[in-house]
């Protein structure tokens, strides 16, 4: 069994490359950092492979597919991402573009990529992370917002696609609320509600997607706060996203 995760450096990329681990997989790991890598292999008791590399260029995901196509990968978790808090008029617009990259394009040639393998041998596990923040409008982080809606109403049409082909093959949504990680010092934002742990997280996913939970939302808290998205006016919902954050 072999497993290909994003983002593994920190925060739940890094918490569910050890569950895995744990679980019995071998490792494809991910991330900038290869200091990280290197550190979170070495506590691993399962075969590990780190590739350091920067997933913002189209290029290098089509580059790590390339490398890694004939691994017989199973599951492939896209978790490399990030934020950033601002008045849209006032971010940089050079992160911005990053983080599209990152956020939107590197999940999307991925999951393209890996799925016409899945599906040709019919089985196999894609989850993206995606956020609570996909399902409403986010004034002050108004990108961040964006690229995550993108990535989980990508996952709900591929799911529909999947099954009108009787396809077995999973691709899901994990939609977690804040979470303990370093997303907010990158993103220099501090959210005001309560922030859940990035292991219970974790596992709590990884459970859900070997069930086939298409949409997975950790936390009883985000289950209402996902219902209520649905029955409220999109305004009050970008005033109450507003009110949740300030800069950190």
């Amino acid at each position: 069994m072999k497993a290909m995760v994003t983002g593994a450096s920190s925060g739940i990329g890094l918490k569910m490359a050890r569950i895995l681990s744990e679980m019995g997989y071998d490792l494809i790991l991910v991330a900038r950092r290869k200091n990280k890598l290197e550190e979170l292999k070495e506590s691993l008791h399962t075969n590990v492979t780190i590739i350091p590399m920067d997933l913002c260029s189209t290029y290098n995901c089509m580059k790590l597919y390339e490398k890694t196509k004939d691994e017989d990968i199973e599951v492939v978790i896209n978790n490399a991402g990030f934020g950033l808090f601002g008045e849209f008029t006032k971010t940089n617009i050079d992160k911005e573009l990053d983080m599209i990259d990152l956020n939107i394009k590197a999940a999307h040639v991925l999951t393209k990529l890996y799925l016409k393998d899945f599906k040709k041998r019919g089985y196999g596990y894609i989850l993206n992370v995606a956020s609570m923040a996909a399902f409403m409008p986010g004034p002050m982080m108004a990108t961040y917002y964006a690229t995550k809606a993108y990535l989980l109403r990508l996952t709900e049409a591929i799911n529909y696609e999947l099954k009108i082909e009787g396809i077995p093959v999973y691709v899901g949504a994990l939609c977690p609320g804040p979470i303990k990680t370093e997303f907010e010092s990158v993103a220099h934002v501090e959210f005001k509600t309560k922030k859940m742990d990035s292991e219970y997280v974790a596992r709590y996913a990884i459970k859900r997607m070997f069930k086939n939970k298409k949409i997975i939302v950790p936390g009883f808290g985000m289950k209402l706060a996902k219902t209520f998205s649905k029955l409220v006016p999109d305004s009050l919902l970008a005033k109450i996203s507003y009110n949740s954050q300030k800069r950190k």
